[in-house]
């Protein structure tokens, strides 16, 4: 899976709901945790099953977004009445809050399991992006998640629950930069998704009206190694969306690789422009043109 920007919206908003279609995100994530307040979770979740069941009707098939769900904790209350209403409903993706272990995400899986059955779905059609980082005791469980299987598409992670987890009174230093502990969690989450051999997704930008600071972001995110980042705000998507591509000289240089590669089968290392390239700068050349289908308008 191949998706820049995950723009979550709240699945109590009429308003931010019907600007869906036309926002840009490759993934559009209906909110039912922390964006709902408790009183409106089951109007959010009866509101977000019936936009669910409306997109899918519509059979859009202009490029739009895939429409994923975060569901509430998998060990509260609400979370098996979130996937009763929103796997029938045409949900393309669960994102998991509060993740502790990949034995979370297996017993989601378990739970998906029953329900694609029970109702007719393609078996493992639907996909898992946990939020691995928002306690303290899930740092510890990062390079598992390979164990997790087919289902999982990726890996994520978070700030705020974490702070508030540890006592920080605050993740970014006066420049913008992650403080030690959470330039750390990022760390992992990178290396967790690469040991698993999935994408790794980069946490949101707060601030939404810093397109300076967010583009910043973008970028570093990118040369680590990050495919895609997280949204709070529509505002955010075509910056991300841009970032995340290769550019034009890229994509040539990495076509330059391939075909060097090509045409002299059986070379582990090589000359470009008097520079010595190896498989890992194959295996990277080989990635990177594998995300050119995105920059096709």
């Amino acid at each position: 899976m191949r998706a820049r920007s995950w723009l979550f919206v709240p699945g109590d908003s009429d308003r931010k709901l019907a600007r869906v279609e036309q926002c840009g995100a490759d993934v559009v994530i209906l909110d039912l945790e922390d964006s709902v307040a408790p009183e409106q979770k089951a109007a959010a979740r009866g509101r977000v099953q019936e936009f669910l069941r409306a997109y899918a009707a519509r059979q859009i098939t202009n490029p739009a977004p895939q429409l994923w769900v975060r569901i509430n904790p998998l060990d509260s209350a609400l979370a098996h009445d979130d996937l009763a209403a929103v796997v029938p409903a045409g949900a393309a993706g669960i994102v998991q809050p509060k993740t502790r272990s990949p034995a979370d995400v297996i017993a989601l899986g378990h739970r998906l399991d029953e329900l694609e059955h029970g109702h007719g779905l393609r078996p493992r059609a639907i996909r898992i992006l946990p939020i691995a980082t928002e306690t303290p005791a899930a740092l510890f469980a990062m390079g598992g998640y390979a164990q997790v299987g087919a289902r999982l598409a990726g890996l994520t992670w978070g700030a705020e629950d974490l702070s508030a987890a540890i006592g920080a009174t605050a993740s970014r230093e006066a420049d913008g930069a992650w403080t030690g502990p959470f330039e750390f969690v990022r760390t992992l989450c990178l290396f967790g998704a690469a040991a698993a051999g999935v994408a790794a997704i980069d946490t949101l930008h707060a601030d939404y009206r810093d397109a300076d600071g967010l583009r910043a972001s973008c970028a570093s995110a990118r040369r680590d190694g990050f495919t895609g980042k997280l949204a709070i705000h529509p505002d955010q998507v075509a910056p991300i969306n841009e970032c995340f591509l290769p550019t034009a000289a890229e994509l040539a240089q990495a076509q330059r690789i391939v075909e060097l590669f090509a045409a002299n089968p059986g070379a582990a290392a090589l000359s470009l422009d008097g520079r010595m390239v190896d498989i890992p700068h194959l295996r990277l050349a080989e990635k990177t043109l594998a995300r050119a289908p995105l920059a096709t308008p």
